[in-house]
């Protein structure tokens, strides 16, 4: 099991949120920081998955097109607009609050185990059929890691809820935010 899969398990896990009216504030604002970090490296993993995803789809397109095999070299001059934004990719519309890599090194070996850069780097070499079966476990890879994102949008926002809750009906004093 991955290191990042066990924080995500442990923060989805039913008694993560336990009695969340009696939690201290600080643990709930704690509890949230900690749920937008591991949102963080799972945003980013996302994101690195996606990037994988574009060039093996960009690879079927060409394929059916009856486009000759690219090199190596081909594919990296085409990888601007392969990977170029091209509009909504159907999922929640919030932005990542950290944008650059994650320190935790293992966060990517799945995804290099099931396309890394040795993979892609074969992309011509590969039968129309291991192209699809490639883009498949890509895809699979990334529906597991948009569904712990999901998972973890509900936690922040539980415990947003709740942070609101008490700010709202007084429990908490909005000032003291200023203090911090």
């Amino acid at each position: 099991m991955l290191m990042w899969t066990d924080d995500v398990d442990r923060v989805l896990a039913d008694d993560y949120l336990g009695d969340l009216p009696e939690k201290p504030i600080d643990d709930i604002r704690a509890m949230r920081d900690e749920c937008r970090a591991i949102e963080d490296k799972v945003s980013y993993l996302r994101r690195m998955i996606q990037g994988r995803l574009d060039i093996v789809a960009a690879d079927l397109r060409r394929r059916a097109d009856g486009g000759s095999p690219v090199d190596l070299g081909t594919l990296i001059e085409q990888l601007p607009d392969i990977l170029s934004d091209k509009g909504n990719t159907g999922g929640p519309g919030r932005l990542p609050t950290g944008l650059i890599q994650p320190e935790d090194e293992s966060l990517t070996d799945e995804l290099d185990e099931v396309a890394g850069p040795d993979i892609l780097g074969r992309l011509p070499e590969l039968s129309d059929q291991g192209v699809a079966e490639l883009a498949g476990r890509i895809g699979e890879l990334e529906r597991r890691v948009s569904v712990s994102r999901r998972g973890l949008f509900g936690r922040i926002d539980a415990l947003n809820g709740e942070l609101a809750r008490r700010y709202g009906t007084g429990e908490a004093d909005v000032a003291a935010l200023l203090d911090r």
